[in-house]
C-alpha cells in the first residue's frame, strides 16, 4: 500500500450521500486481506442493515434532480469521472492488485475494461429514443417515452471489483438513475478508491452511494427489499442469486441477474489447433481461472485429442504462478483458502472417478516486487491438466473457479453439441472450426446467451454480455442493456382538432 502514490484513494468506509463512514473502534471494523501475502490492507468500518437503508434514502431523494438533467449532462459527469479513473490508473491497478491477487498486468486492463463502459453508456445513454405509433384515429397520437427506472441497487463480486462495478454504475446513471452498490467484503477497497475519484469529479451527492459490510444477509435484504429500490442487479452465483430473486420478488422488482457459468470449449476436428490452444490457456488462466466466463469444459475431437493435449499440457508448463505485483507472474493466488480447497476438492473427486492428471505445475513462487511480504503457498493451487474426463464427473458439472483445465473427447457433432448443452448453465461457450456450415449450425445449436467462434475473449462494452437458463437475465453493455435500466410510458394524446 505505500507504493500507491495517491493516499486519499485509500478510504476506510462506506460512501453514502457524499460521506465517509468511518470507526476507530475494532469491533467495528473488518480487515481487508491480501491473498498472496495474508497480510491485512487496511481495517474497515463494518456497515449495518440501518446504513445500507440511508443510502438507498439518499439515492431516492436525489433522483428527482438526476433524472431531470439531460442526457448530455449527465454524460459529462460520467466523462470526467473517467478522465480521472484514467489518470490514477497504476495506483488503482496496484491497489485491486493488493486486495484480489491478479496479476497487475490484468489489473490494469481491468480498470481500462471499466472505463469503456462509462464512455460508452455516457454516449448510449444520448439515444434512449421513443417511438410514435400509428393511431387508430385521426384525434390520437400515440407515443412511447423512456424513463430512468429509479433508484437501483447492486450487488458484485470480489473477481472483478471495479470492472464490475463500472459496468452497472455507468448504465444506471447514463439512464437517469441513482445508484447504491454493495462489493464484495473480500475486495472493497477499489470501489472505495473509485467513489472517492467520483466525488472529485463532481458528481452530486447521493447519486452514487458504496456500502461495504459483512452483514451480507441483512445488507442484501434492504437492498432487494426496501420500497424505494426500483430495481436490482446482482453479478454473483446462482445459488446466492435465486435468494436475492425471489427476495426482490415480494415488491416486484425489476432485475437483472448475471450468474454462475459452465462453459464449454469444443475443438473440431477442423479447428486450427494452435488457435484453439493459445485461446483455451489465455482465457483459462486470466484471473486464476476465477471467471464466471473461463472455459470449464474441454471437448476435443478424438482425431487431434492427441496432439492438442500435448499443446495444452506446453503451454501449462510455461505459466508462472506468484505475487500479483511481480511482473513474471502468470497466475496469482485464489480468493480465499476455502476457494483453494474446493478447487482441490474437485480434482481429487475427478481423480477418483477416473480422471488423470497430466500435467500439474510445481508452485514455485515469483515474488520480486514484494520481497519484503512473503507468499503464503497455502492460497495458491498449480496450474493442472486432467485428461479422461467425462462430464458426468462433479468437475464437469460444477463451476470450477481455479486453474484446472478438464479434457474430454468426442466423435459426433450432434453428440458433443449435446453434452455442452447438458448444464443449466447458460452464459458462454466457445468453439473452433473452420467448418463454417458447421459454425451455423453449431452455433444455433448452443444454449447460451453468448457464443465465441475461434474466440475466447467475449466482453466488449458495445455488446449484450448475459446468460439464459439458470445463468441468469438481462444484459449488461450494448444498447440493449440501456432498456434494462429503462421503464417504456404509453402516451395517447386525445382530441386532437383536425382543421380542413
Amino acid at each position: 500500500m505505500h507504493d500507491i502514490k495517491n493516499k486519499e484513494l485509500i478510504k476506510s468506509g462506506s460512501f453514502i450521500n457524499g460521506y465517509w463512514l468511518t470507526t476507530d473502534k475494532p469491533s467495528e471494523q473488518f480487515k481487508v486481506i491480501n491473498p498472496a501475502t495474508q497480510v491485512c490492507l487496511n481495517s474497515i468500518h463494518n456497515a449495518q442493515k440501518n446504513d445500507a437503508e440511508t443510502a438507498v434514502e439518499a439515492a431516492a431523494a436525489t433522483f428527482p434532480s438526476w433524472t431531470k438533467l439531460t442526457a448530455y449532462e449527465r454524460a459529462d459527469h460520467l466523462t470526467a469521472w473517467a478522465k480521472l479513473i484514467t489518470e490514477h490508473e497504476q495506483d488503482l491497478a496496484r491497489l485491486l492488485t493488493l486486495e484480489q491477487g491478479k496479476p497487475v498486468a490484468e489489473a490494469l486492463s481491468e480498470i481500462r475494461y471499466g472505463v469503456s463502459y462509462l464512455h460508452w453508456f455516457s454516449e448510449e445513454g444520448k439515444r434512449s429514443y421513443g417511438d410514435i405509433i400509428p393511431a387508430l384515429s385521426s384525434q390520437q397520437k400515440i407515443l412511447v417515452n423512456k424513463q430512468a427506472v429509479g433508484v437501483v441497487t447492486s450487488i458484485t463480486p470480489w473477481n472483478f471489483p471495479s470492472a464490475m462495478l463500472l459496468r452497472k454504475v455507468s448504465v444506471a446513471l447514463a439512464a437517469g438513475c441513482t445508484f447504491v452498490i454493495k462489493p464484495a467484503a473480500d475486495t472493497p477497497l477499489s470501489a472505495l478508491a473509485l467513489a472517492h475519484l467520483a466525488k472529485v469529479a463532481g458528481l452530486p451527492d447521493g447519486i452514487f452511494n458504496v456500502v461495504v459490510s459483512t452483514e451480507s444477509a441483512e445488507v442484501g435484504k434492504v437492498l432487494t427489499m426496501h420500497p424505494k429500490v426500483n430495481k436490482f442487479s446482482f453479478t454473483g452465483s446462482t445459488g446466492v442469486g435465486k435468494t436475492l430473486l425471489a427476495q426482490c420478488a415480494e415488491g416486484v422488482k425489476k432485475v437483472s441477474m448475471e450468474l454462475g457459468g459452465n462453459a464449454p470449449l469444443i475443438v473440431f476436428e477442423s479447428a486450427e489447433i494452435d488457435a484453439a490452444v493459445n485461446g483455451l490457456i489465455s482465457n483459462k488462466f486470466k484471473n486464476a481461472g476465477q471467471i464466471c466466463v473461463a472455459i470449464n469444459r474441454v471437448f476435443v475431437h478424438n482425431s487431434i485429442a492427441s496432439e492438442f493435449t500435448k499443446k495444452v499440457i506446453e503451454a501449462t508448463k510455461l505459466i508462472k504462478s506468484g505475487n500479483g505485483l511481480d511482473s513474471t507472474t502468470d497466475i496469482g493466488p485464489l480468493i480465499t483458502q476455502q476457494a483453494v480447497d474446493k478447487v482441490s476438492s474437485l480434482v481429487s473427486s475427478a481423480i477418483e472417478q477416473g480422471a488423470e492428471i497430466a500435467y500439474q505445475s510445481e508452485l514455485t513462487l515469483s515474488n520480486k516486487d514484494e520481497a519484503h511480504d512473503s507468499l503464503k503457498a497455502d492460497g495458491f493451487y498449480p496450474a493442472t491438466v486432467l485428461t479422461n474426463v467425462n462430464n458426468e464427473m462433479d468437475i464437469a458439472q460444477t463451476e470450477i473457479f481455479g486453474p484446472v483445465i478438464s479434457i474430454m473427447t468426442f466423435e459426433d457433432e450432434t453428440e458433443v453439441v449435446e453434452q455442452a448443452n447438458a448444464t443449466d448453465a447458460g452464459l458462454a461457450s466457445y468453439f473452433y472450426s473452420q467448418n463454417m456450415n458447421q459454425v451455423w449450425r453449431v452455433s444455433d445449436a448452443l444454449q447460451y446467451g453468448m457464443v465465441g467462434i475461434n474466440e475466447t475473449a467475449l466482453s466488449n462494452a458495445a455488446a449484450p454480455f448475459g446468460g439464459i437458463k439458470e445463468s441468469g437475465s438481462g444484459r449488461e453493455g450494448s444498447k440493449y442493456g440501456l432498456d434494462d435500466y429503462l421503464e417504456i410510458k404509453y402516451l395517447c394524446l386525445g382530441g386532437i382538432e383536425q382543421k380542413s
